[in-house]
């Protein structure tokens, strides 16, 4: 098994945990996109309690790669996804975070 398959069934693994149902080709390609931050112990998770990083996740991926704006409610977004993995959850991996974010926003078309 690949390093990014494995990466792979440990989010699939993470999401049956929190009962989400996701598409496993959009996961994929949000995974890809997140680039070997995948595979580091730390670039791989978000931290919600650091404002800094989501101050990052909002300005690196919602505005410049999703093209979203203030106007979207960026927080509010980054708050739902945040309960949505569990606010006491120290796995919450960038890329099963980017995937929501991208659900929420209908944004499925930046990875097509």
């Amino acid at each position: 098994m690949s390093k990014f398959q494995g990466c792979l069934d440990t989010y699939a693994t993470e999401f049956g945990k929190i009962k989400v149902k996701f598409d496993e080709d959009l996961l994929k390609a949000v995974t890809k996109g997140c680039g070997p931050s995948i595979y580091n112990p730390d670039s791989s998770k978000v931290s919600s309690s650091d404002q800094t990083e989501l101050d990052r996740v909002k300005t690196n991926f919602l505005i410049k790669k999703l093209g979203l704006t203030e106007d979207d409610d960026l927080d509010g977004a980054i708050k739902k996804v945040i309960d949505t993995l569990g606010t006491s959850n120290r796995n919450k991996y960038r890329a099963m975070f980017y995937y929501l974010l991208v659900k929420h926003y209908k944004k499925e078309s930046v990875y097509s």
